[in-house]
Parts: structure tokens; sequence; C-alpha cells
């Protein structure tokens, strides 16, 4: 039952310092807060909160935090076992922009009472795992990762599922249908084509000042911001945010997509992380930014090609090994194997290149050492931030350990390769169902350091494999079309 103080409930956590326990309180004072709001993760990465009137949020909450039932959050605790804590951290105390009445935002982690521990099946306290495994593997500090996550903003959306019926419909001022319709101020006719949205000026890019309201936005809530633009496709966007830790940076894509929600609602439209609703153009990924630190100095910074390391250069031989066992992290929704083709800027391709999208892992260009990361670019916003970092960190680690050689690198336009030569480059799953097989087979760098465990690997896993029966068994609109009458 949420919102009871947890009676006696240690965290292995360290303590917060007392000095981030004052800036929370200042905050409440000078803001005039009323309430406390909660925040959690669950392991699909959807955020979940509750709300503390701010008479019941004292010192104590950051020594006994509050308790919760975790057997209604899918992929936790049976009926029997139900109790949770939530555990505040200070450092995450932000002010939500979007309460009617004044409310403080806590992220927090999850405890399992009975052992005082960090609850292993809690996405934050993997990857809180994952950050101490790194430095007790001397490899290095500290790992960066920069998320530029991709969405579409839709005017209008209406779907439902049934036993004899199954429909969509996706409306917006820049949609393919667009140019036949009668709006209330006029249709004015100015809009980008399939593809043409990358990125022509007002009035083509319609939302332009909505954009700019949802960076704004997030900038009030503590994220490092730094632009804004149209993407390739019609509806599709970016906001670009700089770099963080791996908690920090997975904390920041929580924020990130609450405020592209919020303020599109605010707007009266409808805001998507799905990856493919739109037939035809590009998708939305998440294209994430990696690099080790050590001692203060960039470890991907070397002598090699694009002036890599050669650890870097292994980091991305394990991201490419294990690029299969990834999919079920980074691209865990069913859709997401529907952006996940040729032909539409999709990084299928399981090869690296400098400056070259159509590689899986590019190394973009930076003058400084300090630049010097690798990008990711098969991840979409479906992942739960914390999970998908965490092991695309541990995948990269394991190829230092081990040395894996990523082979020579390609800066040919990978798609207009002879087929002979296309045949021989391995490429990501082509479904949910083959990622999560993968796992199975190959999920033992995941296990080093005891950062996931095989229960959270396995809980996770039966989650999806639900998501991949009903999607399997559902009849679709298409096979009507092409079966109906045969």
């Amino acid at each position: 039952m949420p919102g009871k103080t947890a009676p006696n409930a240690p965290s292995t956590t360290p303590a917060p310092s007392q000095e981030a326990v004052n800036k929370v309180f200042d905050m409440i004072q000078e803001n005039g807060v009323e309430y406390v709001d909660l925040r959690f993760t669950d392991p699909k990465g959807k955020w979940h909160h509750t709300t503390q009137t701010v008479s019941t949020f004292g010192p104590e909450a950051f020594e006994d935090g509050f308790m919760f039932d975790g057997s209604s959050i899918p992929g936790w605790r049976p009926i029997n076992k139900s109790d949770m804590v939530l555990m505040p951290d200070p450092t995450t105390a932000v002010m939500d922009p979007f309460a009617a009445r004044p409310q403080l935002i806590v992220t927090c982690d999850i405890v399992d009472p009975e052992t005082g521990s960090l609850y292993s099946r809690d996405p934050r306290a993997v990857a809180k795992k994952a950050q101490d495994y790194l430095k007790s593997s001397g490899i290095g500090d500290e790992a960066f990762f920069g998320p530029e996550a991709e969405f579409f903003i839709f005017d209008n959306v209406r779907y439902g599922v049934g036993e004899n019926y199954s429909i969509y419909r996706l409306d917006s001022v820049e949609g393919p249908d667009a140019g036949l319709k009668e709006f209330a101020e006029g249709n004015m006719g100015h809009r980008p084509g399939q593809k043409g949205g990358y990125f022509p000026v007002a009035p083509v890019d319609s939302e332009t000042d909505l954009r700019a309201e949802m960076l704004s936005t997030m900038a009030e809530m503590g994220l490092p911001v730094e632009k804004h633009h149209h993407e390739v496709a019609r509806s599709q966007h970016e906001l670009g945010i700089k770099f963080g830790g791996l908690v920090q940076a997975a904390d920041f894509i929580q924020i990130y997509k609450y405020c592209v929600q919020n303020v599109a609602h605010s707007y009266g439209k409808t805001a998507t992380f799905m990856p493919k609703p739109i037939l035809g153009d590009n998708g939305s990924g998440m294209h994430v930014h990696q690099s080790i630190w050590k001692n203060g100095k960039p470890l991907f910074a070397g002598d090699k090609y694009a002036g890599l390391s050669q650890e870097a250069l292994w980091y991305i031989g394990g991201i490419i090994k294990h690029a299969k066992a990834l999919n079920a992290f980074t691209n865990p929704s069913t859709n997401s194997y529907k952006r996940l083709v040729p032909g539409f800027e999709a990084p299928v391709l399981l090869a690296y290149s400098a400056a070259n999208r159509s590689a899986s892992c590019r190394i973009p260009y930076g003058k400084s050492p300090k630049a010097k990361r690798v990008e990711v670019r098969f991840p979409d916003c479906t992942a739960n931030p914390y999970l998908a970092f965490t092991a695309m960190l541990m995948a990269g680690l394991d190829g230092i350990r081990n040395k894996i050689d990523p082979g020579p690198a390609m800066d040919e336009d990978l798609y207009e390769l002879p087929k002979d030569q296309l045949a021989k480059i391995p490429t990501v799953c082509g479904s949910l169902r083959e990622a999560l097989t993968a796992l199975e087979a190959d999920h033992d760098f995941l296990l080093a350091g005891d950062v996931f465990t095989k229960d959270q690997i396995e809980s996770y896993a039966n989650l999806k494999w639900q998501d991949v029966q009903r999607f399997e068994q559902a009849p679709h609109p298409v096979e009507f079309e092409m079966y109906y009458s045969v």
C-alpha cells in the first residue's frame, strides 16, 4: 500500500550526503511545495509515481523510504511478497512544471525490505551496479552516455483491437493525407513530403515552437539542453541534450519523455516514442553515444582508426559480438523491427565506420580527444534506458576484457554494396522473437560482477515473450488484404 513510511528499512546504497538532503528541503521551502512525487521505473521502462503530501516527507524519508505494493508492477514481486520500499535519491529532486499545485519530483531506488538491499530487478539498481563494476574492473572510472531520442507528434490518434477488428488512424498537419484535408483555419499546403522533414524552415516545419517549448521545459527540469530540429520523416522530431553518467543519462531520458509527452498534450497534440508508426517513412531511433574515462582522461582516444584507441575498437567488437542479445534490451518491442529494415537509414548492418550512418556503430567526428566516442545506432526509445545502457556497457567491457577484434572498418555506403559482399556482413535481429532467443543463448557477459542476475534476465524475458505471443497471435489488417480472397 503506497504512502506508508517504511519501518526501519535499511538500504545498501550509500547514505545521501547531508548537503543533498538539505538542498531538497531548501527547494521545498523556496517553492512552497505541497506534494512530493516519488518516481520509479518498471522493467519495461515506464515511469510510475506515487504522491506524498509534504507534511509526510521529512528527513527520515531518506533513511526509511516509503512502502508500496510491488506485486502490482509486472515482472516484480508475487502477491505474497509484495511489500517493497521506495528510497528517494535527493540528488534527483526537481520541480514538476506540469503540476497544478507546487510539486517536487524525486526519483527513487527500490529496496527489498527483507534484505535491506537494492532490489535485483530494479532497472536503476542494475545501472548502479554496472557503474560499480566498471570501477572495480580497472578498465575505467566512469562511463558516459549521450542518447539521441526521436519521436513523432500527431494531432489525433485512434486505435483499437478486439476479437473481430483491429484498426488505427493517425492524423497530423504534416501527415501523408493532410494535403486534401479541410482545416478550420484553411489548408495552407506547406508540409514536408515523404522523407522530406530534414529540415526545411517554417512553415513547412510546423512544430518549431512546440519543440522549443519542450526543450525549455526540459531545461527547467535540470536537463543540459543543446538543440532541437525536425527529423527526416513527416511529423518526426528530435531534441538534443548533453551526455551524462550511466544512471544520470537514463534519468535524463525519463524526464525527456515526460516533457515531450506532457508539452505535446498541453498543446492539444500527442507524442509517441513508438519506433515505426508510419508506413513507408523513416522510423524513430535512439542513437546512443558512449565513452569511458579513466583517471580523468578519455580511454577511447588513441592512434588507431578515426583517432580511436585499441580499447575503443575492442569495445566496438563487444557490441558487435553481442548485438543480437543486446537487441532484447535496446529494441524490446515488436514494432522495433518494423524500423530495423534496410532503406530508411536504419542501422541494421553490424559494422563500424567514421561518419557513416549506414553502419550500426559510427565514430562521430571530433577534433578533441575528449570527443572520441562510439555511437551505437540501432537502439530505440521503447528501451528501458537503465537496462539498455547497462547492457551495452557490459558488452563493450566484455570486448575490452577479451580483446574482441571488430574487424576492418567499412566506409562505403553499405546499402550500395554488391549482394555477395552484403551477405557477409552480420545484421541485428529481425524480430523480437529472434532477439529473446539470442539473449537466452548469449547472456553470460551480462552476469559479470553480478550486474544482471539470471533471475532478472528471465523475468524480463518472460514479460517480453508475452508481447511476442500477443503480436504473433493477432490477425493483422494487412493479412486481410493479402489473404481474405484466396
